[in-house]
């Protein structure tokens, strides 16, 4: 079996069936051709470089220009485009020409593996990426990436310092991506990938070389394994075999059987060792802050308090061979901070430059340099000739102090961005009790196994107060379960047999047996930790500009500099200042060149290129916290411009609990018969009315007479029995009309009045009336023809939700205007929305309508929003601006959605929109805040105030504005942590905290 350690596999992760999934619900969502001749082939081509809709439109256009295509749909997001060609007119290699000369670069998607083994092939890939600073490190890295042979996608996020790759491990290796990031200057390891058939291992209990060998030649021996790793330093294996050779709890028991009990496996989680990568990181930030603190108190020492000391001032001017003693303790203690301590900044910043990039590094390496070095040609030079200038050590050892102080709060600012993932992990238990049965199926024994090895089938035992391990059915007992982290319901939820549970939740009282369903990244839990990981590797529209400005940043700084150094020496030269204004001892080009180093260490790229993705990582937790799932940075930045919200009614709006509230029969056909008819009728419907109808029948067959109810008790038959229906043949679904089939021969229709018009069955005065009334009551008026005879109505009613009035006042209240677009009749659909309070509604609107509406409300450049529930809901949410998905719809409306409301509670409608507008704000805050500190900063740095306030900013005070100024924005964005939802009050009061 495959790894089911939750996270081993990425949301991108796909077998074959996946893969198949994937493709059916692609077709669903953006209506794919389906070629009707054998002589038309299709292909799927990755593009890369796209940015807006203008993109795609060129693609197409490009690729509907070659002969011999039919159709081509460029979808943006997914970076895809779909084509339908003639083989015998144009080929592969033609389409991808064509997209090439277009300006993007294209690959040919390869058909799906028919192999189970993943370890050919392509492979999604996540690594840490240490060191990054900025947008333009970002940049830089996923630049080099994607110029890797076989990658095909690389998408660097900062806020995370996460890289993920898409790459073809045919051609590349994960050591060949790292060793790239690491040569453009920057640390990497390898989390993990969508490999099935790897396991990563913590082994417990190697004493010695002899349990070293015992384990290799365990592993040697074992039919299945490929090839391993055993890393001596961490006590970590790495573990390559063939699953359908060897499960990953068989392999793990047969080493541990091997060594007689002595050797302990534990499966590592990914997550966990990412959050041990980042607190290995803050620690060894805080360790070179320290050491630098340490080293660098010392030279201010001898600066500023030494002087005032008579002994120990006498003490540093006491010459020491060439240089006095002060000299020689600066040189020496500064040394150590530039190149001892500092040298991550020369090796960051040798490594960019090689690329042809810069960073953030570059401007502190520039700038503690030039202090560094003209420092020690000054003590050279005063040692040749006897003139003395005075040295700038103390700006050099401040400079990397206050760069580091700034790293190491960044880093810990940063690890708080990713505490919504950290929560989610949390909420999966550790281990899981297996429970072993004979063939006979009696328990012989139970077993605690790590909660990562659970597979598909195994039959789990959960105790009272237990966290339930993995998604499964109920096979033995009854308990009440809290699922409220998913639901966010805080009434337990009843459990018995063949009852479904999530994992992650927990069991209050009774003892539970369940067999395990879906575990690893196919469980609930895993989904939404995926959606939140995924989303918070995005970006968001509005960060291109930061990213462009970052990218042209260090160049301007440095030039900058450069000018301020030439400016403030040529107006000396020419004597447009006096000469009172230099220090004692020094001359234009040393006061010129502490105005050029306060420039450049003060300019902050750092600030910009964090203003967004920080907010948009807090603001996914927070949503997710919320139960709001939000997939990217653009749907989070789209939400906040939204003007209207067009909901889908039943399902949505309603509890998508449909009753049947009347049935009428205007024949002299027995009430009984005509209500087993229609069951019969809608038993092979999955539509909620045709449930409704089905349930109602069943409960007047057995309970409508007491008589009836004993006969079925004493003969043994369950609530739920339905011997009683007629056998139908001929059965059909009719869109948006009903159901027809054949009962007995004779054909019975069900459903509204446009299938009984099509089939020519007449409607009486006295029928319609009936059918009149209960729209205008809210009901659905459900008509039954049999033999060619209509003969009787059916009302069916399905609640609102109880917060759907209070959700559109409150949609109201915040500016955006409530739609309701229903495939039900206008009279029903009026009722229902006078009933919610929605003026503006569209009815009987076809499925494949509901698109078209959507696109009717975006003319004129307006953002709409689509919140639904169900298959036919998922063009429409593909269309919209903004899609919502309800969390208990189906997963194709929550695969096209860009909002996923875990709770099924429309209240999360405003939390969202909400949720966007706040963060949005706190994003134009922050470039507010960064854009000014630098065009503020700047200047003043460059000595603008000078010739008025005789104030010079020194170059440890400018490192200092710019070490705090980065992290400023990180604490501005961390501020959306404290978010309070909208709390809705009454109908017609909101209240936003």
């Amino acid at each position: 079996m495959a790894p089911s350690a939750i996270g081993l596999q990425l949301t991108g992760a796909a077998g074959k069936a996946a893969a198949e999934d994937a493709e059916e619900e692609e077709r669903l969502l953006s209506g794919f051709y389906e070629e009707s001749s054998g002589n038309l082939s299709r292909i799927q081509v990755s593009v890369t470089g796209m940015t807006c809709a203008a993109c795609s439109n060129s693609v197409e256009s490009a690729l509907m220009s070659l002969n011999g295509v039919v159709k081509a749909s460029v979808a943006l997001l997914q970076n895809k485009a779909d084509v339908t060609f003639d083989p015998a007119l144009v080929k592969d290699e033609d389409i991808k020409t064509a997209i090439e000369d277009a300006g993007f670069e294209a690959e040919i998607i390869p058909e799906p593996s028919q192999s189970n083994s993943k370890t050919h092939g392509t492979l999604i890939g996540q690594f840490t990426i240490g060191g990054m600073t900025c947008a333009a490190c970002v940049n830089s890295v996923e630049g080099i990436l994607r110029d890797i042979p076989g990658v095909r996608k690389a998408v660097v996020s900062l806020a995370t310092s996460l890289g993920e790759v898409e790459y073809d491990s045919t051609v590349t290796s994960k050591d060949d991506i790292v060793n790239a990031i690491e040569d453009a200057g920057f640390e990497a390891s390898f989390v993990q990938s969508n490999e099935q058939d790897k396991l990563v291992l913590g082994v417990i209990g190697i004493a010695s070389e002899t349990d070293v060998q015992m384990l290799e030649v365990t592993l040697c021996t074992l039919r299945g394994v490929r090839q391993f790793f055993y890393d001596r330093t961490s006590n970590v294996l790495e573990v390559h075999f063939d699953p359908e050779l060897l499960g990953s709890r068989t392999l793990v028991d047969e080493i541990e059987s091997s060594s007689f009990g002595k050797l302990k496996l534990l499966v590592k989680n990914p997550y966990s060792r990412m959050a041990s990568k980042d607190l290995q990181e803050s620690s060894n930030m805080f360790r070179l802050f320290t050491a630098s603190l340490c080293l660098s108190v010392p030279v201010l020492f001898m600066q500023v308090i030494c002087p005032r000391i008579p002994l120990l001032y006498s003490l540093l001017l006491w010459r020491c061979g060439p240089f006095q003693m002060g000299d020689w303790l600066n040189w020496a203690l500064v040394t150590i901070i530039q190149f001892v301590i500092g040298k991550k900044f020369y090796v960051t910043a040798g490594r960019a430059l090689r690329n042809c990039s810069t960073n953030m590094d570059v401007l502190v390496v520039l700038g503690t340099s030039a202090s560094y070095f003209y420092s020690v040609g000054a003590l050279l030079y005063g040692a040749m000739t006897g003139f003395w200038s005075p040295t700038y050590f103390d700006a050099s050892a401040m400079l990397i102090t206050f760069v580091l102080l700034g790293k190491y709060l960044e880093t810990l600012a940063k690890g708080k961005t990713s505490d919504a993932i950290k929560k989610l992990v949390e909420l999966a238990p550790a281990t899981a009790i297996l429970l072993i049965k004979e063939k006979g199926g009696k328990v012989v024994r139970e077993k605690e196994i790590d909660a990562l090895l659970i597979q598909p089938g195994d039959i789990l035992k959960v105790l009272p107060g237990a966290k339930i391990p993995a998604d499964g059915l109920v096979v033995w007992g009854s308990s009440y379960v809290n699922e409220s982290m998913v639901t966010g319901e805080s009434a337990p939820v009843l459990k018995e047999l063949n009852a479904a549970v999530i994992g992650g939740t927990i069991n209050l009282h009774g003892s539970l047996h369940l067999q395990a369903k879906k575990v690893g990244s196919e469980t609930v839990l895993s989904q939404i930790i995926s959606l939140v990981e995924t989303a918070q590797m995005s970006k968001a529209p509005i960060q291109k500009f930061a990213d462009f400005i970052a990218s042209i940043f260090v160049p301007t700084v440095v030039t900058l500099g450069f000018l301020t150094l030439l400016g403030w020496y040529l107006a000396g030269v020419l004597g447009y200042y006096p000469d009172d204004w230099l220090p004692e001892n020094s001359n234009y080009f040393v006061f010129s060149l502490m105005f050029a180093i306060s420039v450049i260490v003060i300019a902050c790229p750092c600030a910009l290129g964090l203003a967004t993705p920080t907010a948009v990582m807090v603001a996914t937790g927070v949503g997710a916290n919320n139960g709001v799932l939000i997939k990217g940075g653009d749907a989070l930045e789209k939400a906040h411009k939204i003007k209207h919200v067009i909901f889908d009614k039943t399902g949505t709006l309603t509890q998508g609990k449909a009753t049947v509230t009347s049935a009428k029969v205007f024949s002299g056909m027995d009430r009984g018969e005509f209500l087993t008819l229609v069951a019969s009728a809608e038993s092979s419907s999955e539509h909620p009315l045709a449930k409704a109808i089905l349930e109602y029948a069943r409960h007047f067959h057995f309970f409508d007479e007491p008589s009836a109810a004993a006969d079925a008790k004493s003969n043994g038959l369950e609530s739920k029995s339905f011997e009683w229906l007629h056998d139908v043949s001929g059965f059909s679904s009719l869109s948006g009309q009903g159901v027809q089939c054949f009962i007995g021969g004779k054909k019975i229709l069900v459903g509204n009045r446009k299938l009984m018009m099509e089939n020519s069955i007449a409607i009486a005065d006295h029928v319609e009336g009936f059918v009149v009334q209960l729209e205008e009551s809210a009901n659905t008026g459900v008509l039954v023809s049999y033999d060619n005879e209509l003969i009787g109505v059916l009302g069916v009613a399905d609640p609102l939700k109880r917060e759907a009035a209070v959700v559109v006042e409150g949609l109201m209240k915040m500016g955006v205007n409530p739609v309701m677009v229903t495939g039900d009749n206008w009279r029903t659909a009026k009722a229902v929305a006078k009933e919610v309070g929605i003026t503006d509604v569209r009815a009987e609107v076809m499925p494949s309508g509901k698109a078209d509406v959507i696109r009717s409300f975006q003319e004129g450049g307006n953002v709409v929003a689509m919140v639904g529930d169900g298959i036919n809901d998922s063009p429409a949410l593909a269309a919209a601006d903004v899609g919502m998905a309800i969390g208990a719809g189906t997963d194709i409306a929550i695969e096209a959605a860009d909002y996923v409301l875990m709770r099924s509670n429309l209240e999360d409608v405003i939390t969202a929109i909400d949720l966007s507008r706040k963060t949005i704000t706190r994003i134009r805050w922050n470039y507010l805040f960064a854009s000014a500190y630098n065009v503020v900063a700047i200047p003043v740095a460059a000595g603008v105030l000078y010739p008025w306030l005789r104030v010079r900013l020194p170059p440890w005070v400018a490192g200092a504005c710019m070490a705090m100024s980065s992290v400023t924005v990180v604490c501005s964005s961390l501020l959306l942590r404290r978010y309070r939802k909208p709390r809705l009050t009454t109908v017609l009061e909101i209240t936003v905290e």
